[in-house]
């Protein structure tokens, strides 16, 4: 057996006793020794190994799999710009605290900075968004080399999990393990290994699992006055509930953004919108505001962590939130799990009251004006996504492009059967959905589903390529169309006075095909004209990647976010 191969061998047993049950592989000649040992543990029913030809759809593809499981998924390239693409995913994967092992083949020392083919600095790439980056040196046929390779691949795991690294600052995220391969790249010869290959028997310890001691379990409650929870995305599955119950528990109103479990009766309903009224607000301000979660997707929620003379505190030690120099106080997420505090005397349960109050009046007040079955009115992206939310059914997975999507959702009517709403909110990004989304489908036993516009959809079109050999994710996805970037409608370029530039700067029409796009990947397509025609295609189950295209008019996105903003006014004031 030679190094490159043996090498390969033992990393890839590695990361299997340490966890690891998915792969994701992008074809490569120097990353060769590594697909073998893949596929090797593939047949061996160890993992399951995932083809893809396009880097950065395999990366988001890998944070897919990993994002709800909690468990790494490995994600393995050759050289060079492979390695590139992968920056997007890895990226999200930082920002978004989702584990990643970016496994990387490379040139030995001696073809560095030679002119040969394929080959770029590609140490440190990443630069400070892994948690951890290694540029092991090429394997050697001498003893000792085996223990370095399970050592190598068991701190990769260790550290995007989170089980390693500073004790302030551990948390989990991608790693970047660099590979340094030498001809030959495909196994050759007999020739025994100086050291037995195989690992002990048996799992294989969990690298410094027990080397932090358990966070004491603060008291928030304490000293401060009339409270308010914000929940964002959250990148712990059960967080979500965790903080909900804990907010509860202490009569603490509660405003989320869509991303988590569903339904959601203790949420006041329509918090961005109740919070977008400066009068109510100067009135029913609170004292302090707990952030829960990265929160991303609402500029009411940004005004009021700006606001002047609220105190604003933090669970979850995230950088985009420690970073921020008006949060006074970052508590573990360890104080969700803490004891229900005494009664309080009541003294704040009318403000508190007053908060849930208006919520249920905005959403009386959006849900009054009902046609074609829904409150919003079709075709529109807010229609959509109140017909996806009806429709799906009990225990599904729905995964939100980012822009306009994700605040469709939030404006629809609340959700009466469980549902999981994800995201990739990390950067936030348009970049990777239908790849990720692809991921949770591969990972998960629940029915999947995803929604986002066009333009992310074309973004990600790469993510459909899924050869004939490979397992085809269950998922089916729905895309509101109307034919550019119709988010900027709702923001600053897209006001009136503006309109002479927009088309061109803002709204980038692309006039693409959908139909034929995914003719052309052998996907199913059906183009939907009415919300019960929505509403039955999602009736079943995904059975393999299917598409679901709702036209829709991009011009009315802002006269309709308008008229749903007046009416939660006049509602809010009673």
């Amino acid at each position: 057996m030679n190094p490159s191969t043996a090498l390969a061998t033992v990393l890839v047993d590695e990361l299997v006793r340490q966890g690891i049950r998915h792969a994701v592989l992008c074809p490569g000649s120097r990353s060769a020794p590594l697909a073998y040992a893949l596929r090797e543990a593939e047949r061996a029913g160890r993992l399951e190994l995932h083809v893809r030809v396009d880097e950065r759809s395999a990366g988001f593809l890998a944070l897919g799999l990993a994002k709800l499981t909690r468990v790494p998924a490995v994600v393995v390239t050759t050289s060079g710009t492979a390695v590139a693409n992968l920056h997007p995913a890895v990226l999200e994967a930082h920002h978004g605290v989702v584990p990643l092992v970016v496994l990387t083949a490379d040139r030995p020392v001696e073809l560095r900075g030679t002119g040969a083919n394929q080959t770029t600095t590609q140490p440190g790439i990443f630069a400070d968004a892994t948690r951890w980056s290694v540029d092991a040196a090429a394997p050697t046929r001498e003893a000792g080399e085996v223990a370095r390779w399970r050592g190598l691949a068991a701190q990769a795991v260790g550290h995007a999990t989170g089980n390693l690294g500073d004790e302030d600052g551990r948390e989990p995220g991608p790693v970047h393990l660099n590979v340094q391969l030498r001809e030959p790249l495909v196994p050759t010869g007999d020739d025994p290994w100086p050291e037995p290959l195989e690992g002990p028997q048996g799992p294989a310890p969990v690298p410094g699992s027990t080397a932090v001691a358990p966070t004491p379990v603060a008291d928030v409650s304490r000293g401060v006055g009339r409270t308010l929870v914000v929940i964002g995305d959250l990148p712990e599955p059960d967080q979500f509930a965790r903080a909900v119950r804990w907010a509860t528990a202490r009569g603490w109103p509660l405003v989320a953004e869509p991303f988590g479990t569903h339904p959601r009766p203790e949420v006041i309903p329509h918090g961005p919108m109740v919070l977008s009224d400066p009068g109510w607000l100067d009135e029913h301000a609170p004292d302090r505001v707990v952030a829960v979660g990265r929160l991303t997707l609402s500029r009411p929620v940004a005004a009021l962590l700006r606001r002047p003379g609220v105190r604003i505190e933090a669970v979850g030690a995230h950088a985009w939130i420690v970073s921020r120099p008006d949060v006074q106080a970052v508590h573990p997420v360890s104080v969700l799990d803490g004891p229900d505090p005494l009664p309080s005397d009541g003294s704040d349960r009318a403000w508190a009251d007053a908060w849930r109050a208006a919520g249920e009046r905005v959403a009386e007040a959006l849900a009054g004006d009902a046609t074609q079955n829904g409150s919003a009115p079709w075709p529109s992206g807010a229609g959509v996504a109140e017909a996806v939310l009806a429709a799906l059914p009990a225990g599904a997975t729905l995964f939100l492009g980012s822009s306009n999507s994700a605040r469709d959702v939030d404006l629809a009517a609340p959700r009466s059967e469980p549902l999981r709403v994800v995201a990739s909110r990390g950067l936030a990004g348009i970049d990777g959905c239908v790849s990720t989304a692809s991921g949770l489908a591969l990972a998960g036993a629940s029915p999947t589903y995803a929604l986002m516009g066009d333009l992310t959809f074309l973004h990600d079109a790469n993510g459909l390529l899924v050869g004939p050999g490979e397992r085809r994710p269950d998922l089916t996805v729905v895309v509101t169309n109307d034919d550019g970037g119709g988010v900027f409608t709702l923001l600053e370029p897209g006001e009136p006075q503006r309109a002479a530039e927009f088309e061109r700067l803002f709204g980038t029409p692309t006039g693409a095909d959908l139909a034929a796009l995914c003719a052309a990947h052998h996907v199913p397509h059906r183009r939907i004209a009415s919300r019960a025609e929505l509403v039955e295609a999602l009736a079943s189950e995904p059975s393999g990647l299917t598409v679901l295209e709702v036209p829709v008019d991009r011009a009315s996105h802002r006269d309709l976010h308008g008229q749903l903003r007046t009416r939660a006014a006049s509602a809010i004031r009673g």
